[in-house]
């Protein structure tokens, strides 16, 4: 086990593993005392291509002999790159950028009040999120997320937020067009419990939003940059929102986060609207492109959707033969496996044998290789947790 420090200046806002990570490359990472763990964290859904991806260690090389940081006053080409290689791609005209995920969704929040104010409807400042949900840990996206352990101890909340049953087709109904200007939700719930939406749900819901003229709006956060089996998930849904949000994925860990939006909403952000220091800096932006570059190749999709396969039939053979494996659910390498037990002591038994995943609430192990991982590396995932299922389930038995 690596050694650990009894005092720390940090603050204790993150409940740390007794692990201390230095080095890390592919789908591997190395602690202090050198000892190398199989990393299916993917750094929370963000290192897609896995630790220091060489074309993305490249670019940022280039980069470092030239420019860090310029001031958004001024054009930066390979964040103009960026944009137009996004824009592309996807279904959206125009793209801000900025740090993270959260601060993404704040743009998003203020876009659609924005959209609402532009288009003479004053009346409508709320934004309708979703049960069981997670947009961010800022005042408003704290506010948007709709579960009670994360307002604990900062109320009063944000106002403006209107919290609405995820999957339910009685949800729409409860729509207040009078008061909404936008709706936000993911569409494979990730800190949540990895929980998918029903395609029927979410064409509905979109259809009403259309009609209504409310800016629909899709957390990509942790699904996109083809962690979920497309380049965006909101593809799989035969739908084209008036914006989404991205981060993680997009800089291969590199701090960038980007809201994406059609022109009719994106032209409420006009000059002095909204900023960021250092949003889409000349780094950050390299990263992106380098890693998006890779990432939209068609070749690079080749083969990932046997990988997907093999894993997720897998758990599901897993589930069907252990009695304590509930359900496995969620979309590419996007995996939720929901237990009897404590998840945490799934996580724990595997990060034992040199194997990293994470917990998505108390009772699911939520795992996210690299998208680049082999196959040889998804066969000792499966081996390594069939044999920790069986001895879990023999001592609970």
């Amino acid at each position: 086990m690596s050694s650990t420090t009894t005092t720390s200046a940090l603050m204790k806002t993150y409940q740390r593993l007794p692990l201390r990570i230095l080095k890390g490359k592919g789908s591997y990472v190395w602690d202090d005392q050198d000892i190398k763990y199989l990393d299916y964290t993917s750094g929370i859904a963000t290192c897609n291509l896995g630790h220091v991806p060489d074309q993305v260690q490249a670019k940022l090389s280039e980069q470092l002999e030239n420019l860090w940081h310029c001031s958004n006053l001024y054009q930066i080409p390979v964040q103009e790159a960026l944009a137009e290689k996004l824009a592309s791609l996807s279904c959206f005209d125009q793209v801000f950028f900025c740090n993270s995920g959260a601060e993404a969704n704040e743009a998003a929040i203020k876009l659609a009040k924005k959209y609402a104010k532009d288009h003479q409807k004053p009346e409508r400042t709320e934004i309708v999120t979703f049960s069981n949900s997670f947009h961010g840990r800022t005042g408003s996206t704290m506010a948007a997320t709709a579960q009670t352990k994360i307002h604990n101890g900062f109320t009063p909340l944000t106002p403006g937020f209107t919290y609405l049953p995820f999957n339910q087709p009685e949800a729409i109904e409860q729509i207040d067009t009078n008061k909404t200007a936008g709706v936000l939700l993911e569409l494979v719930q990730g800190e949540g419990g990895v929980h998918p939406a029903d395609i029927e749900w979410v064409k509905a819901l979109y259809d009403y939003c259309k009609q209504a003229d409310i800016l629909f709006m899709v957390d990509e956060i942790q699904t996109g940059i083809g962690r979920t089996g497309s380049l965006f998930v909101y593809e799989q849904y035969d739908i084209e929102p008036d914006a989404i949000t991205l981060a993680k994925g997009l800089g291969s860990g590199f701090p960038i986060g980007a809201l994406l939006a059609k022109n009719k909403a994106a032209d409420s952000f006009s000059p002095g609207t909204h900023g960021s220091t250092f949003g889409g800096n000349p780094l950050a932006a390299t990263a992106g492109l380098a890693t998006l570059e890779q990432i939209s190749d068609p070749v690079f999709f080749n083969g990932l959707k046997e990988k997907y396969a093999l894993l997720t039939e897998a758990l599901i053979e897993l589930a069907e033969n252990n009695t304590l494996v509930k359900e496995v659910r969620g979309k590419g390498f996007l995996i939720g496996m929901e237990v009897e037990n404590k998840a945490a002591i799934w996580v724990e038994k595997l990060r034992e044998k040199q194997i990293l995943v994470l917990t998505a609430g108390e009772h699911v192990v939520r795992i996210l290789p690299p998208l680049t991982t082999k196959k040889e590396e998804l066969f000792t995932f499966i081996e390594v947790i069939t044999a920790i299922a069986a001895d879990i389930e023999e001592k609970e038995e």
